[in-house]
């Protein structure tokens, strides 16, 4: 049941479904030549000896190196009996315990198994080379030869392989894995290039301005390597329950077998108490989990998100994308004398298009909407926290934000919170462009029903962004703790900070939130525009929906559930039945098949989990 060494999981999987067909064909083998024929008891053994040796050898090795490692699971009780009905010469006995064993561990791999590490979608990703021009035209070198200052080449639908600022050719390029925002940024000399971003279809020559391995790309790889590391290992349902329950039949086939003098009873008692409804119905119930999560557009990577994050009661969310639609609309333009709306969108939106901000979509929207028309601008430059400037015609131009501006100038303007920006003409203010990034529809909703049906008792809102704008939408939907400004980094403090108090679980978008969601103790991405957010998380709702979540939530409530009533349920059965066998009441070959049936009702209750039970959201439940 715990995990075995590095191999791949599917190979793994697949290991323990040989062994497992290879028991049902050498029992149903046994009992055909013992009984339609006249075989010698050679004969009809040699069938159980074959599983025994090419089945339980392995499973027994397996066992034996998680006792090594101090891993007391529930599948060391049938360890126990494997040994057991060995040295007893209970051979049938033996090989049934094979099939069990083997069949809970290959469920359980399946629902484990996961198609890449965490870091993969990175290393695919990862620029190897980068592109020098040199006089004798362009040469290629490694990454580790860049240098700052150095120019580079930036070839069409290539990854950027450094930060740096364009010098030469108009473009545009994708950062939206990198940002979280799904904009197309326009580029021309003198605005700034991320790394990781994805070049369009003209090629472009940069500076760089940092050194490939310092780069925001870079940073993020390493922030992500790390909470990789430190990821906590979780003990699993099956294992929690068969910590106490393991000693106890241990025990009671111990004092069987003082008791009345008879080594049988001893394995009677151990076969019986054999843990298969936590061995089988616990992975019937995770991978019925998964299948139900999957129809209702939630992809589950990690199966034991479903034994966690119902327990979550921290809650942290990013902000753009999650819980707004990330596309910030303007909703207001005042401009003072002798300025007029549509001529300051139009310079405005001009100078945009070459801007990777969120705003630079709403104005483009905005003069689309209007049929304003866009003219090319020159000398373009943004500095991250300064704003964008450059000169349209003999036009100073600058978009920038208060703090920018003389005291005198920014009091003449009207207060109010939310995202907004300044455009300046020749250094006097000649619009004020306000937006709004829109709460998804359920958000206020959802985060008001969090504490009363999911015992909440943190929500917290950590962004990026700057303080009015995650102060504004904190206040609209009613969450009381906020931290804006964060880098990806920062935001892995405060996740790991949380977490440590009480489990955890981080919802966000984009690369800039996967190493938060590596270090929360349930991460979930939404949508699928990143595949290395979807490698970091433990669940994708694709559908973007705060309803989704709390699907999710329930879908993991409903299965942990289930999972212990068939676990609790079986092994109070098998413990009937220990009681019997430890008074000589059913034998070991009767204790195989009285724990078979009690197999079959935990399986068959596991299995309900896979059902639809109708509503999955209790949303509607809200004011």
């Amino acid at each position: 049941m715990a995990e075995t060494g590095a191999a791949p999981a599917w190979s793994i999987s697949l290991n323990e479904t040989r062994i497992a067909g290879l028991a049902v064909a050498g029992i149903c083998l046994h009992l055909l030549l013992r009984y339609a024929t006249s075989s010698a008891p050679l004969a009809y053994g040699l069938p159980l000896y074959l599983v025994l040796a090419l089945g339980g050898i392995p499973l027994a090795a397996d066992l034996a190196a998680k006792v090594r490692a101090k891993e007391f699971g529930a599948d060391l009780l049938a360890g126990i009996s494997l040994a057991t009905s060995l040295l007893l010469g209970e051979y049938l006995v033996g090989a049934i315990v094979v099939l069990m064993l083997a069949g809970g561990t290959a469920l359980e791999q399946y629902a484990t198994r996961r198609a890449s590490s965490d870091l993969r979608a990175l290393s695919r990703r990862a620029p190897q080379i980068a592109h020098r021009r040199s006089a004798g035209g362009i040469e290629d070198l490694a990454l580790t030869d860049v240098r700052v200052g150095e120019k580079l080449v930036v070839l069409p639908h290539e990854i950027c392989p450094a930060d740096g600022i364009v010098i030469e050719g108009d473009g545009h390029m994708d950062e939206s894995l990198l940002t979280g925002e799904p904009f197309r940024v326009s580029k021309a000399p003198g605005v700034i290039v991320i790394s990781g971003a994805i070049n369009g279809d003209d090629a472009i020559v940069i500076e760089t301005t940092r050194l490939p391995s310092d780069s925001r790309y870079a940073r993020i790889v390493r922030v992500m390597e790390e909470s990789e590391r430190k990821r906590p290992r979780m003990r699993r349902i099956a294992n929690r329950l068969g910590a106490w329950y393991t000693p106890l039949a241990v025990g009671l086939a111990a004092a069987g077998w003082i008791w009345s003098g008879d080594p049988g009873r001893f394995l009677a008692v151990l076969v019986i108490a054999t843990p298969c409804p936590l061995l089988l119905a616990i992975p019937v119930a995770i991978v019925g989990g998964i299948s139900l999560a999957a129809r209702r557009g939630i992809i589950i990577r990690d199966p034991s998100v479903l034994e966690r994050v119902d327990r979550c009661r921290t809650l942290i969310f990013d902000k753009t994308g999650t819980l707004t639609h990330g596309m910030p609309a303007l909703v207001e333009i005042l401009c003072p004398p002798p300025f007029f709306e549509n001529q300051a969108l139009g310079f405005a939106a001009s100078l945009e298009q070459y801007s990777k901000h969120p705003l630079a979509s709403g104005l483009l929207r905005a003069a689309a909407e209007r049929g304003v028309a866009l003219v090319l601008a020159n000398e373009v430059s943004e500095i991250p926290g300064q704003g964008l400037t450059g000169r349209i015609g003999r036009r100073e131009l600058a978009i920038t934000g208060r703090n920018a501006l003389t005291p005198d100038a920014a009091a003449r303007l009207p207060a109010a919170g939310g995202l907004e920006c300044i455009l300046l003409i020749d250094r006097e203010v000649a619009a004020l462009f306000r937006f709004r990034d829109e709460p998804r529809r359920e958000s206020r909703g959802f985060i008001r029903h969090l504490t009363p049906h999911h015992k909440a008792r943190k929500i917290m809102l950590v962004s990026g962004d700057r303080e009015s704008e995650v102060r504004y939408l904190a206040q609209e939907i009613g969450i009381p703790e906020v931290h804006f400004g964060k880098s990806p980094e920062e935001k892995v403090t405060i996740v790991e900070r949380e977490a440590r108090e009480s489990p955890t679980l981080f919802v966000g978008d984009g690369i800039n939130d996967a190493p938060a969601m590596l270090a929360a103790t349930v991460g979930v991405a939404f949508g699928r525009a990143s595949d290395i957010t979807a490698e970091a998380a433990g669940a994708v709702i694709l559908d973007s929906s705060l309803e989704k979540v709390d699907e999710l939530i329930h879908i993991g409530r409903r299965m942990r559930v289930i999972a212990l009533q068939s676990a609790v349920a079986g092994m109070l059965l098998s413990a009937a039945g220990m009681i019997a066998a430890m008074g000589g009441h059913l034998p070991a070959i009767g204790g195989v098949v009285a724990q078979e049936l009690i197999d079959v009702v935990a399986v068959a209750n596991a299995l309900r989990v896979a059902m639809s039970p109708g509503a999955l959201s209790d949303l509607h439940t809200k004011e």
